[in-house]
């Protein structure tokens, strides 16, 4: 079992920055990629970005590309999002998950762990 904790999230105008901290305990996350997902109210988990298990290999949704930035120590076990330039439309509950895979997915369907998420709101 992995526990994970994010954190980070809050409110914040648009065109600022926010930086979520996704902490893992429990079995180590060293092997396995991590992935960030976001729900906005009445609308499916999106993708928003992947990294490998050893951070060489990141993808991003088209949406957020050039704005996020996905980082990871498999030391501390901790990932991160910093997130840039941000829209209104990036206001959602923020998730980060543990995928199947080394290499990490863009499917939700393809994780096996994940956090409690966290609120990030974006005013206009």
């Amino acid at each position: 079992q992995v526990q994970l904790v994010e954190s980070g999230g809050g409110l914040v105008q648009a065109g600022g920055s926010l930086r979520l901290s996704c902490a893992a305990s429990g079995r180590t996350i060293t092997s396995f990629g991590m992935g960030w997902f976001r729900q906005a109210p009445g609308k499916e988990r999106e993708f928003v970005g992947t990294i490998n298990w050893i951070g060489t290999d990141i993808h991003y949704a088209d949406s957020v590309k050039g704005r996020f930035t996905i980082s990871r120590d498999n030391g501390k076990k901790t990932v991160w999002l910093q997130m840039s330039s941000l829209k209104p439309e990036d206001t959602a509950v923020y998730y980060c998950g543990v995928s199947t895979y080394a290499s990490g997915s863009d499917s939700p369907t393809e994780y096996k762990f994940w956090g409690q998420g966290t609120q990030v709101t974006v005013s206009s």
